[in-house]
């Protein structure tokens, strides 16, 4: 019996066997590197213990940092409360408990894959050709991916946790709303919450990069000092970013405890536009600009033929799929690889620092920073995209490993356990079937970020999506949106069966 059931992977090694993708990027990195920037990257890290303190500067990046902050703060609260309403219509379990219908449910949820397929800074140079340099502009780039990937997540939550007492009420025969919100809803409750506030650290993220393509706020300066190497004052932004972030994510560990995170929602979208008028940023309704890139109907069908056929699909495809694979490989197993050569609580709070750091440095910078000793290469834009993403998900492991019961780990070091074993299998292996369920979701946010990265290695659909907007080209600005949301919708595809066979 025990040996038709066929043998399974260990979690804790699922977790770590994406990591066999560092030894080929760490030959290729290699392979490119050049003395050449030595001397600049130096200058780089030594400028972050020496951030530029000149009053004038912080006082216009502390401007700016407000900027990035109010545009997130009101992106994060309307995006989830858009997502959490999306989710429940998105969720079948839900859908065909009050109607006796699924099919709803699924057509809505493959309705909103091109939102979330689509990265935010692409959203926002499309809108900013819409309706020009507006406040809302960011917003909204922000907003309608966010609110799909939330409804995405809620909706599978739901699906996921059908509970035995679901269908117990409904054959006592208890009215279906009462029965939702009293055996479905409070489950899955704690996780939706979790997320809700992880958002918003990816709200001011987002936020941030957006300010680098020029949208406003902090980012557009920390582009500026970039361009110009003129480090300490990249760092003194840096910094205050980094300050932000510490302080939101206390912030909302304190309001995920009650109702307070649900407060705060309700009343950003009033205390942000307050906010802005005080700061003078422009949150008036956004108008439609005259001479909007539109061409006549029969002009797009034309360009659209052309386009189609003028562009390589395989070629471009084929090298977003592998800087994805890479990245995603990057960014799931250096985290618990790293926990596991250091699973002291000493050498582990330098290990969290480190997760702090990818996540505020944007994939954009560290793309600029690796090509200052390194040619552009698909290889630089996998590890920038794999860093910056190994410090969510390093983030996400670590709220893991602190909800995990440390008895098993305790026990197994009074039997004689090796402290990493111990650590691998009593610690790390618990909280690996949680890491790796939300790895699922973060590849999805990678195969987006590809768009942003792109243009580094010279390779991809996200380098061919930024040259049709540079020279707006907007019939294959088409045709890339969609393939970027097929491939989307491919991947959900297959994390849904994968979630089925297992």
């Amino acid at each position: 019996m025990a040996l038709q059931r066929g043998l399974k992977p260990a979690p804790a090694l699922m977790a770590l066997a994406p990591g066999l993708v560092l030894l080929p990027l760490g030959l290729g990195l290699l392979r490119d590197l050049h003395a050449g920037g030595a001397e600049q990257i130096g200058r780089f890290w030594l400028a972050a213990f020496q951030p530029s303190l000149e009053r004038s500067l912080l006082t216009h990046q502390l401007t700016g940092l407000q900027v990035t902050a109010l545009t997130a703060l009101l992106a994060w609260s309307l995006s989830s409360c858009i997502g959490l309403v999306l989710g429940l219509l998105c969720s079948t379990t839900i859908v065909s408990t009050l109607t006796g219908l699924r099919w709803p449910a699924l057509m809505l949820r493959r309705c909103l894959s091109p939102l979330r397929s689509i990265h935010e800074m692409v959203w926002g140079l499309l809108l900013l050709q819409l309706f020009g340099l507006n406040g809302w502009v960011a917003v909204l780039a922000i907003v309608l991916p966010y609110s799909a990937l939330l409804a995405r997540v809620l909706a599978d939550q739901l699906d996921r946790h059908e509970p035995l007492a679901l269908t117990a009420l409904r054959c006592a025969g208890v009215p279906a709303v009462a029965n939702l919100f009293t055996s479905l809803i409070p489950p899955v409750a704690t996780a939706i919450r979790d997320h809700i506030g992880h958002r918003l650290d990816c709200a001011l993220r987002s936020a941030l990069l957006l300010g680098i393509f020029g949208l406003g706020g902090l980012g557009t300066e920390l582009m500026f000092s970039m361009q110009s190497l003129r480090f300490r004052e990249l760092w003194s932004g840096l910094w205050l970013m980094a300050l932000l972030l510490a302080l939101v994510n206390l912030l909302i560990r304190r309001l995920s405890a009650g109702h307070g995170l649900l407060l705060l929602l309700l009343a950003l979208p009033l205390v942000t536009m307050q906010w802005s008028r005080s700061l003078h940023h422009d949150l008036s309704l956004p108008r439609w600009v005259d001479g909007a890139p539109w061409a006549s109907s029969a002009q797009w069908i034309e360009g659209m033929s052309q386009a189609w056929i003028e562009t390589p699909w395989l070629e471009l495809v084929g090298e977003t799929l592998l800087i994805t694979l890479l990245a995603s490989g990057v960014a799931i197993a250096l985290p618990p690889l790293l926990r596991l050569i250091a699973p002291a609580p000493g050498p582990g709070r330098i290990v969290k620092a480190g997760w702090l750091l990818m996540r505020l440095l944007p994939a954009p910078l560290t793309a600029l920073l690796l090509m200052l000793a390194s040619k552009p290469t698909i290889t630089v834009a996998a590890l920038a995209l794999g860093l910056h993403h190994s410090g969510v998900m390093g983030l996400v492991l670590e709220d893991g490993l602190a909800r995990v019961d440390d008895r098993e780990h305790q026990a197994m070091v009074a039997l004689g356990a090796r402290p990493r074993s111990a650590w691998l299998f009593g610690v790390l292996s618990p909280a690996s079937k949680r890491y790796l369920a939300y790895a699922a979701y973060r590849s999805d946010v990678i195969l987006r970020d590809t768009a942003v990265v792109g243009l580094v290695g010279g390779a991809g659909l996200g380098w061919q999506l930024m040259e049709a907007l540079s020279s707006f080209h907007w019939q294959q600005v088409g045709w890339l949106v969609l393939v970027y949301a097929a491939l989307t919708l491919l991947g959900e595809l297959l994390c849904e069966r994968l979630q089925e066979m297992t």
